[in-house]
């Protein structure tokens, strides 16, 4: 990995694209992207492979093109700007003024959540179609499989700054080369499918507090033990 120093004002200088999806993670949990992205540890359940399923699914279909759109699936995406890669679910480019008009679609198994990650992971897409097609993509959708309805994501000032802050945190962390620590908070990891690998609550502790116990039960296990003999 290279790295020329500067944080702000685009991607960290990697070797390596940071993927599209890493994103999505960084967004939920730094720590749970670096697990993922950078120790490259994985634990699938019901619900991830849910998800798998239903990407799989949206990529399988080929190009096609009905009433003056364009469909394309699986579509692979980067930018060199940002550093950034991956694939897109669903492209629809829609017949405008000058020509064609991406609109992204990212397919999720659940429904809309109250954080941003999955539209930080589409606005990504969005820049990356923006770079090489030269066209501005105001707006994408996300299709959730619970709901059975497509969201309309406004690219936006705020949202498109997000993204580029969750490159440039991710990117980081990624050239540090370290996890970061665990933090409990019990909205976001008890349906974390690496929650048995993370251990939040015990890794979240700090090592005096640890010592400081263990010491006291070693204590009380000797009172107790002498109390015994006595």
């Amino acid at each position: 990995m290279c790295f020329d120093g500067k944080l702000g004002g685009g991607a960290p200088q990697l070797d390596d694209p940071i993927a599209i999806s890493a994103l999505q993670h960084a967004v939920f949990c730094l720590r749970q992207a670096a697990l993922i992205h950078i120790e490259r540890v994985w634990e699938e359940n019901l619900l991830t492979a849910e998800g798998r399923v239903m990407h799989e699914v949206a990529h399988r279909d080929a190009s096609r093109k009905s009433r003056g759109v364009r469909r394309s699936s699986g579509l692979p995406l980067a930018s060199k700007r940002l550093n950034i890669s991956g694939i897109a679910d669903v492209v629809e480019f829609e017949s405008g003024p000058g020509g064609e008009i991406p609109f992204p679609i990212e397919y999720k198994r659940g429904r809309p959540k109250v954080h941003r990650a999955d539209e930080v992971q589409l606005c990504a897409q969005g820049l990356c179609l923006e770079e090489m097609t030269g066209r501005v993509v105001p707006r994408g959708a996300i299709f959730y499989g619970e709901t059975k309805r497509r969201v309309i994501v406004p690219l936006d000032g705020e949202l498109r700054q997000l993204t580029e802050d969750t490159v440039s945190a991710f990117g980081a962390i990624i050239l540090e080369g370290r996890t970061p620590r665990a933090v409990w908070k019990r909205s976001r990891c008890s349906a974390c499918s690496l929650i048995e690998i993370c251990r939040p609550r015990d890794m979240a502790k700090s090592a005096l507090e640890f010592r400081q116990r263990s010491i006291v039960e070693v204590l009380e296990q000797e009172t107790f033990g002498d109390e015994a003999f006595s």
